[in-house]
């Protein structure tokens, strides 16, 4: 999950084109992207796109973003996507863990109705689109082996707490939604699941998505949302560990393999200890 392409779930032009962007996760929108009178007709579009689009050998992860909890058209986007058994469920504005629960509980039901292995069908929060969840953060570890990983938003989160903006003139984020990104990665990693980025609206500043997703690299992200295709590429690159990173991962390793035992050596003049060797195994992981 190093890129992550929203797709209009009523536009089979860009649904189309999406397969062939690059993208390891393909997210068909029902949500914000799709006006109230066409819903009907993007769950029918998004369904049918889904089962052809899962005959290919290879493709990316396919999810949906439903509509959120407290909406009148969530129920009808599960039972119109999920004969398709798509690969996962992006869960809008969540208010904690438990609305997490409560869709494990209706993808339970609905995988058991259209002949789906149970448990398959993953989630993703967005987990910090209203300021209830903010405060409730914790929840969200342990609230579902469906899981997958967690995510954070800033624009319907500036928009529920009035914020004029989200960014400081530099492009960074204010204070408020460092807190939400943080929080996100913090509660990822206690969850045991990927954290991944929010999206950079500005899908022609190639440059400024390149520094914001090298960013989140370096602090721990694992991937991050795309709104664009040309930006796909971008966020690949900085999410996928280079050579010399994996080179020397693989020598952190060895040294540890050749020294059973031991809990600190030194390597290059530097001291290398246990969490070094962790840090590897968890890029080896990513790389391959």
């Amino acid at each position: 999950m190093r890129s992550l392409l929203f797709v209009p779930g009523d536009s089979d032009k860009k649904q189309a084109k999406a397969l062939a962007c690059g993208a390891d996760v393909l997210i068909l929108d029902l949500e914000d992207s799709v006006a109230p009178a066409r819903k009907p007709a993007a769950r029918e579009m998004t369904r049918t796109w889904i089962t052809t689009a899962k005959v290919q050998t290879k493709r990316p992860m396919l999810y949906v973003r439903m509509n959120a909890l407290t909406t009148p058209y969530w129920q009808d986007d599960l039972s119109g996507v999920m004969p398709a058994a798509p690969d996962g469920i992006m869960l809008p504005k969540p208010r904690s863990g438990a609305d997490v629960e409560l869709l494990a509980m209706h993808l339970a039901a609905l995988e058991q109705t259209f002949g789906i292995a149970e448990g398959t069908t993953r989630i993703l929060p967005i987990a910090t689109e209203v300021p209830l969840s903010v405060l409730q953060m914790p929840s969200y570890v342990g609230a579902s082996p469906r899981l997958s990983a967690l995510t954070w938003g800033a624009e319907d989160l500036a928009t529920e707490i009035g914020a004029s903006t989200n960014r400081r003139s530099d492009g960074t984020f204010t204070s408020p939604f460092q807190l939400a990104r943080d929080l996100t990665l913090f509660t990822a990693c206690a969850a045991g699941v990927p954290p991944l980025d929010t999206v950079f609206v500005n899908f022609r500043d190639a440059a400024g998505l390149r520094r914001e997703a090298e960013a989140a690299a370096r602090d721990g992200f694992t991937g991050k949302l795309a709104i664009h295709p040309d930006q796909v590429p971008v966020i690949n690159a900085a999410f996928t560990p280079s050579a010399d990173d994996i080179a020397r991962a693989r020598a952190i390793k060895k040294l540890f393999d050749d020294n059973p035992g031991s809990g600190a050596l030194s390597m290059d003049g530097q001291m290398i200890d246990i969490p070094h060797l962790k840090q590897a195994e968890r890029l080896l992981a990513r790389a391959f």
